[in-house]
């Protein structure tokens, strides 16, 4: 694969910086998976843009005569938040599927759940975090009613992206359960060092022997568990 030059995140050329990865749904994703990946791509995608909607209404937060330490906070968090759940639990998945590695999925359930988290406490609203939640929305009501309309689009947002949020982790878990992973699995390549090595050597391989039957995706020992069909979802 270090052949490939990275495409993601898209980036004019003129920059000085260059994507990172490289994202290919349609080539590297078993195709039974690829439209559960492609979702939870999406999902990124609007949970980032909640993000984006939650710096306006905080802006409209302040000028009702909230604080601007909310504004501030809600900065931080698109700056922070948005780059940081890409590579902290879709890429872990998106390379779990790639490559049925038990070692990723774990790392996507923790940090996963980490997230829904976090993104409960961003829907529930406390004042002073930075998010417009429920807590509030609600109470701003009282004190500027047009501020507070504009901070109820991002509360609705946060609660729908917390909804499918939980719906894909007990989704993607019990699809990697139906299959037959476990802990086990995870722990044995971690402890062999085939969680980082396997992709790189099946793909040099792949390189070689299959320029003209298209991309293969790296193949892991045959105790890793074959994930059923999730068309259904």
């Amino acid at each position: 694969m270090g052949d490939r030059p990275n495409n993601f995140p898209p980036l004019p050329q003129f920059l000085r910086i260059k994507p990172c990865f490289y994202q290919n749904i349609e080539e590297e994703i078993p195709a039974p998976h690829q439209l559960l990946v492609r979702r939870v791509y999406l999902l990124w995608m609007m949970y980032s843009g909640t993000l984006c909607a939650n710096v306006i209404s905080c802006i409209a937060w302040w000028a009702g005569g909230g604080s601007a330490t909310n504004f501030g906070f809600s900065l931080l968090w698109l700056i922070l938040f948005s780059p940081c759940s890409y590579t902290c639990w879709f890429r872990p998945l998106y390379k779990a599927f790639r490559a049925d590695s038990s070692f990723n999925f774990m790392a996507f359930f923790f940090i996963f759940f980490l997230q829904c988290v976090l993104a409960l406490i961003q829907t529930l609203g406390i004042s002073g975090w930075g998010t417009c939640g429920w807590i509030a929305t609600v109470m701003f009501f009282s004190t500027n009613v047009g501020s507070a309309i504009v901070m109820l689009i991002t509360t609705l947002l946060f609660t729908v992206v917390t909804a499918l949020m939980a719906l894909v982790l007990l989704k993607v878990h019990r699809l990697y359960r139906g299959g037959g992973g476990s802990l086990e699995h995870a722990k044995e390549e971690w402890s062999t060092g085939m969680w980082k090595s396997a992709p790189g050597a099946a793909a040099g391989l792949s390189a070689v022997s299959q320029q003209n039957q298209g991309p293969s995706l790296p193949q892991y020992p045959a105790a890793v568990p074959n994930y059923p069909n999730d068309s259904q979802w």
